[in-house]
C-alpha cells in the first residue's frame, strides 16, 4: 500500500539551490528506486523546509532500509549545511522531523 511522509526542518537562507541540485543528482542515481520513492516534492516557507515523499511501500520501512545505504548517508551530510533540525533538543534522526497527518480528505470517486 503507498505510503507518504512529510519532513519539516529549517533551511539556510539561499540554501533551495543546493538542495535541489543535492536532491536532484540522487534521484537521478539507485537510491529513489531501492527506497520505493515515486514522487518527491520540496517546499520551503520563509526559513522552514518541508520535504514531501511518496513511497510504494512502507515509508517507515524505507527509512529504515534508507539508514542503512552509504548513498544516503552521504546525501544526509550534503545537506547538513543547508538543512537543519527543526528542533536540534530532540532530533536524533528523520523520524524526529516528520510531521504528523491528523485529518485526511479525498472524493469518493477517487480510489486511494
Amino acid at each position: 500500500m503507498p505510503d507518504r511522509i512529510l519532513i519539516v526542518a529549517r533551511l539556510t537562507p539561499g540554501g533551495s539551490g543546493e538542495v535541489s541540485r543535492l536532491f536532484g543528482e540522487s534521484d537521478a542515481g539507485e537510491l529513489p528506486r531501492a527506497l520505493g520513492v515515486t514522487r518527491r516534492d520540496l517546499f520551503r516557507y520563509r526559513d522552514l523546509y518541508f520535504h514531501h515523499v511518496e513511497f510504494e511501500g512502507s515509508a517507515a520501512e524505507a527509512m529504515a532500509t534508507a539508514g542503512g545505504r552509504e548513498d544516503f548517508l552521504r546525501l544526509s551530510r550534503e545537506l547538513a549545511p543547508h538543512v537543519r533540525p527543526y528542533d536540534p533538543d530532540t532530533w536524533r534522526g528523520p523520524a524526529d522531523a516528520m510531521a504528523q497527518r491528523f485529518y485526511h480528505w479525498t472524493p469518493r470517486e477517487r480510489a486511494l
